[in-house]
């Protein structure tokens, strides 16, 4: 996974078919899709999301976690284009 580590930064992204992986450092995001075909390309797609899965819960089970974690900070801003 070209040093994907999940947790450890906020910057690194990851491409499994059209499936967006955004690493954070109190999160990992997926969004998009990836279709996990009968083929030997969605064979490798499916190893690739399951190492990483599996590695998403392995460092969370090596981490004391929170109940749930607080809300972001946000803040208004005035809008620029008014």
């Amino acid at each position: 996974m070209s040093g994907f580590v999940p947790y450890a930064n906020a910057s690194d992204v990851l491409n499994i078919g059209r499936l967006t992986i955004e690493n954070r450092v109190d999160r990992v995001t997926l969004s998009g899709d990836v279709d996990l075909t009968a083929d030997q390309a969605g064979l490798a797609d499916a190893r690739l999301l399951h190492q990483l899965l599996g590695e998403i819960v392995a460092r969370l089970e090596a981490t004391e976690l929170p109940a749930r974690l607080p809300a972001p900070a946000t803040r208004t801003v005035a809008n620029p284009f008014e």
